[in-house]
């Protein structure tokens, strides 16, 4: 279906839709899914939206590794909450990507065999509890400053779902800065698994805003087609004004021995993350890469009994209202 959607440049790229589009965006309007949009918008929607629903999805994985071993039955309903929300974040960013006229197992197919990727950040393993409190605190953190923006994001549908997916994920964020909270208040040990989550997951989480301006290759156009409406560097900036006060208060320590307050430029200066190792990790090299993809493809191959099943059912419904009629 999304190879059909695909029409020539030259038929869909006429100069004058083009200026006429482009007068709607810089206008305010939204684009609605049966609106003429040029392919470039179209493909680069999906690009965006796809691998925003699979970070959703693949972020279960690390988290419903410790439902089973939650220190409470407070926590461990906390976390099943969490999780649940994510599926439905993955299941409302499926369907405005569908409106796209691409479907959800074709989505799921690019995954799978590598034509589409998940957020960086779900590649690294939760070795603690400490990381589910670093993963909401940091992780949702980091999303929330990603999907605030998105909110008023060109297109229609995908500016409607994220409005529902911020509220969640400000519960997200704020309970694993609860969680990080009580360990860095308890014991010495658990004060030091505190600082241990925060010292592993911290440049992974400034990965997660993508590469630097400079190295992005879709920027510039997401930016003047209000796809994305901050750069990548502005808001990792932003999270980490954000985020360091947080750890203070926290009594932990950033692990970036050159983090400092720049009384000029009004933000803290920090060290960059190393590109080459989210490069790497983006190319399917990261310490759990294969584990998720094999969850998936897992997944995709035991519920497909189900997916027969569901289509058989609804063919065999059509086919009586057919009879009908």
């Amino acid at each position: 279906m999304y190879a059909q959607m695909i029409k020539s440049e030259a038929t869909q790229d006429d100069p004058e839709k083009l200026a006429a589009f482009q007068a709607r965006i810089d206008a305010g309007e939204k684009i609605e899914p049966k609106d003429w949009m040029p392919e470039g918008y179209r493909k680069t929607l999906i690009r965006q939206i796809g691998q925003h629903a699979h970070s959703e999805i693949v972020g279960q994985l690390p988290e419903g590794n410790w439902i089973t071993r939650a220190p409470t039955l407070e926590r461990k309903a906390i976390l099943l909450a969490k999780v649940q929300d994510e599926a439905g974040h993955g299941l409302y960013l499926y369907c405005a990507a569908e409106t796209l006229g691409v479907t959800r197992d074709e989505l799921t197919e690019m995954l799978l065999d590598g034509r589409m990727k998940y957020s960086s950040i779900f590649n690294y393993p939760t070795l603690n509890w400490a990381d589910m409190g670093a993963v909401g605190w940091l992780v949702d953190g980091a999303a929330i400053m990603n999907q605030v923006p998105l909110q008023r994001t060109s297109f229609g549908p995908y500016s409607r779902a994220m409005i529902r997916i911020c509220k969640e994920e400000s519960f997200h964020q704020r309970q694993g800065y609860d969680v990080i909270r009580k360990m860095a208040e308890g014991t010495p040990e658990q004060k030091k698994m505190a600082q241990d989550a925060l010292n592993r997951l911290w440049y992974p989480s400034l990965m997660m805003f993508g590469p630097s301006d400079k190295d992005s290759v879709h920027s510039a156009q997401s930016m003047a087609w209000k796809i994305k409406m901050n750069t990548n560097d502005e808001l990792r900036q932003k999270f980490v004004d954000q985020t360091v006060p947080q750890a203070e208060y926290l009594g932990l320590t950033v692990p970036d021995p050159d983090l400092k307050w720049n009384e000029e430029r009004g933000h803290y200066d920090y060290t960059d993350p190393d590109w080459s190792e989210f490069f790497d990790v983006i190319q399917g090299n990261g310490p759990c890469n294969t584990d998720r993809l094999a969850a998936r493809n897992k997944a995709w191959d035991d519920g497909k009994w189900v997916r027969d099943g569901m289509l058989a059912h609804a063919r065999k419904k059509a086919a009586r209202k057919h009879a009908a009629e």
